[in-house]
């Protein structure tokens, strides 16, 4: 089979990609190895019950922000469901032993009113605050919908902690586990992670904040519809395998099922590590495959999903996030008798039942050693198979362990519960594909910034890199990848104006 341009992995890195190079004419094809499409996008069915894997609120969606203008762009913004969440605390945030739920609330603005009666003394630091996430947010031109800047620019903006500078903003301890209260976002841990990855995503919830009804799926079925009205294709059940060079450039994707894929470009919504030992291409230099192979992948996660009984827990149109005391940028050094020092609890309402929730998905870090024991397993729908009695009794012990956390913060939960179903590394790592069931690529850090940033291009010619590994993970982070892979590809730096432009 021949086309213009094939991608590997539907992730929504490469169904942005997709859609834009099809807009363009050109006759792309995208390869995806299980039976959804969407990578974190898909979403599972539990007791009637939709759980999203991975995408529980998103940010930028009001009109004419940046995700908005990409949406609408794509012709799906449209077709989305979404409910705006609660506009003076779209996150709430609980400090330790302190049982108060500190707001942040969508609008600058409104971010520092809400905080403000809590404390009082530090208006400046919360306006400082602002300022500086918004100058921050200026240095990165492709996340304002631009191509313009420069690398010094960003380096700049890239070389700053996260823990260091909203320190340097307050003494305020508790301010302070507020304002990164939520760094389970971006796997925040210790001193490496840069101030940047905390601006770019903090700043896109504080402009607008939406949940998606019947869950984040919708994304990958409406890009998916729009890339087939294109002239597109794309298929489920081919997991790429191989990819073949002739001389210098790569000439097919060899799929697991002995098809070829022949195109122009190869585009790859995979891990760059899995994408390199794919090819011994040449020109992929060992010190290039050195430094892929070198990187640290964020922290993995262990989350309950929770089917809950009718009317028996009130809906929260906002999210809650815990840390342990003196654990705000440590959660990931936890010990097996002290985890978990943080977690983040995600409600859906009810549609039956107005006012209340119908399930709560609850989110946790957890190290990809803590389920090596049962590494060589694999388990997905497509091949099903059972990873023994040890694990189910690990996932119990593991989701007891939580929940009993969660009951001090949420005592009501606990007579709420119908079933809970439980997700670890090794879901992640089957289903996403990630080496270890990382949750956001590659770890930055603010000391070598760098290192960590990885361009579209790699030193095969017709071969490209594009998803959360690049730059920036989540919706818009790998959204905004496949923007610019896509215009790397094409060479068409109008694309970017067009975006702008649409309404």
């Amino acid at each position: 089979m021949n086309f213009d341009v094939v991608i590997i992995g539907s992730g929504i890195g490469g169904l942005v990609c997709a859609n834009i190079l099809a807009r363009q004419g050109m006759r792309v094809c995208v390869l995806e190895k299980n039976k959804q499409f969407g990578g974190n996008l898909q979403t599972f069915v539990r007791d009637k019950v939709i759980f999203d894997s991975g995408v529980h609120y998103v940010g930028g969606l009001d009109k004419d922000q940046n995700l908005y203008k990409v949406f609408s762009y794509l012709g799906i913004m449209d077709q989305l469901h979404l409910e705006r969440m609660d506009l003076n605390c779209f996150d709430g945030i609980i400090a330790g032993e302190d049982n108060t739920i500190y707001p942040q609330a969508q609008g600058h603005e409104n971010f520092i009113q809400q905080l403000l009666p809590y404390f009082p003394d530090e208006e400046k630091a919360l306006r400082e605050y602002c300022d500086k996430i918004k100058e921050i947010c200026r240095a990165f031109p492709l996340y304002n919908l631009q191509l313009d800047g420069t690398l010094e620019q960003k380096t700049m903006a890239s070389s700053l902690s996260a823990k260091q500078t909203i320190e340097s903003l307050t003494g305020n301890k508790k301010l302070q586990a507020v304002l990164a209260g939520n760094n389970i976002l971006y796997a925040g841990d210790g001193e490496a992670t840069p101030f940047h990855v905390h601006a770019l995503i903090i700043n896109s919830y504080i402009e607008s904040s939406w949940k998606f009804i019947h869950g984040g799926s919708q994304i990958a079925k409406a890009l998916v519809k729009q890339l087939r009205f294109y002239g597109g294709e794309i298929l489920r059940h081919q997991e790429v395998k191989q990819l073949v060079s002739e001389g210098d450039t790569i000439a097919c994707a060899v799929a697991n099922t002995g098809e070829k894929f022949y195109a122009a470009q190869f585009i790859s919504n995979i891990s760059p590590v899995h994408t390199l030992q794919m090819t011994d291409n040449p020109l992929l230099k060992k010190i290039y495959r050195n430094r892929i192979n070198s990187l640290s992948n964020t922290v993995s996660s262990f989350s309950i999903n929770i089917v809950l009984q009718p009317q028996t827990l009130p809906y929260q149109s906002n999210n809650l996030y815990y840390h342990h005391e003196g654990h705000l940028w440590t959660a990931n050094a936890y010990t097996p008798e002290n985890w978990p020092l943080l977690y983040g609890i995600f409600f859906t309402a009810s549609s039956q039942y107005p006012g209340y929730a119908e399930s709560v998905t609850i989110l946790t870090n957890m190290r990809y050693e803590e389920v090596q024991p049962w590494a060589d397993t694999f388990n997905t729908t497509l091949h099903e198979a059972e990873r023994g009695a040890e694990y189910l009794a690990f996932k119990e012990q593991k989701a007891q362990q939580l929940l009993q956390q969660v009951y001090k913060k949420l005592p009501q939960l606990q007579s709420a519960i119908k079933h809970y179903y439980t997700i670890t590394p090794l879901t992640y790592r089957d289903y996403i594909g990630s080496t270890d069931g990382n949750m956001y690529g590659f770890a930055k850090d603010y000391e070598n910034p760098l290192k960590t940033t990885l361009s579209s291009k790699t030193g095969v010619p017709n071969l490209f890199l594009t998803g959360q590994y690049l730059n920036m993970h989540g919706i818009l982070g790998a959204t905004l990848s496949g923007v610019l892979t896509a215009i790397t590809v094409s060479g068409n730096d109008a694309i970017i104006g067009d975006i702008r432009e649409a309404k």
